[in-house]
């Protein structure tokens, strides 16, 4: 299966079990990405699930719900095709939902830290817990025995007292750790100040890493550009952010031609903040 059937499944899959449209007796019935109350969000919402689907499924699923499902489908999606690049990004990878930082390579130091502070209330009241996080995706690679890295040449040998630190080797580091390679945020849809929890992450693992910084990304449905850009813009914290469906996205708007949404998706796109989900396995690869 390539790349452009896996997005189609993908699509299909939201299709049949979230991007359903709510009944509205004061007016119209929306798609739950939408903002009901914003015409422009509604629209633009229609015009994608429409170069999506033709068949609709009416029903109601609690905020809560939505993001849990977008957030396995999403996973599922990037599991099988980064799957794809093997032969460009070869490793053993492991792909969880909501699993904490502190069982990763770079973050492993954690654990202890809050250990100290869950018996101290000074200590907990001065320095908070928010470091220790568990972000929606989490993308690690099991460290390499001394069998593969040998497989093809001898390069390490038992008795050369180096290469003794690197997370890569697995006689390194403790059993069952693996390096975090990618953090991946996803919301279903943004309102308000409901994306910057992501910058928060970001900012946390950023600054808490020892060793290599993972990719830090965020997958949306969210219709409209300018909300958009509330997590894509700016730089320094999120690598990128990616768009469900981009492709159907960047046509509804050039087919409604709104101008504030067609100059905030130019901006996004030629600053390079805006991506489709196809190419995040790519990205995942680099």
């Amino acid at each position: 299966m390539d790349i452009q059937k896996l997005r189609k499944e993908y699509h299909k899959n939201i299709c049949d079990n979230l991007l359903v449209i709510r009944k509205n007796s004061s007016k119209n019935d929306y798609p739950n990405n939408a903002d009901g109350n914003s015409k422009i969000s509604v629209k633009i919402a229609w015009g994608i699930l429409n170069r999506l689907s033709t068949k609709f499924i009416y029903g109601n699923i609690s905020g809560q719900k939505a993001g849990s499902v977008f957030e396995q489908l999403t996973k599922e999606f990037l599991e099988k095709s980064f799957d794809l690049l093997q032969h460009i990004r070869p490793g053993n990878w492991s792909y969880s939902l909501n699993r904490s930082i502190s069982e990763f390579d770079q973050y492993r130091d954690l654990a202890s830290i809050d250990e100290i502070i869950k018996n101290n209330k000074e200590l907990a009241s001065s320095l908070g817990q928010d470091y220790l996080i568990s972000p929606d995706i989490v993308i690690g690679r099991k460290p390499i025995s001394d069998i593969e890295i040998n497989r093809i040449k001898k390069i390490i040998d038992d008795n050369n007292p180096f290469v003794k630190f690197t997370p890569l080797r697995e006689d390194n580091i403790p059993s069952s750790i693996s390096i975090l390679h990618a953090s991946i945020s996803c919301k279903w849809t943004l309102r308000s100040d409901r994306g910057q929890n992501a910058r928060t992450e970001a900012l946390n693992l950023i600054r808490n890493r020892k060793g290599h910084l993972p990719h830090i990304v965020a997958v949306t449905a969210e219709p409209t550009p300018t909300r958009i850009a509330s997590l894509a813009l700016g730089t320094g914290d999120i690598d990128c952010v990616y768009h469900f469906a981009l492709h159907e996205m960047i046509d509804t708007l050039h087919e409604i031609n709104d101008e504030s949404q067609l100059d905030m998706l130019n901006i996004l796109l030629e600053g390079r903040r805006l991506r489709d989900i196809s190419d995040l396995p790519f990205d995942l690869a680099i």
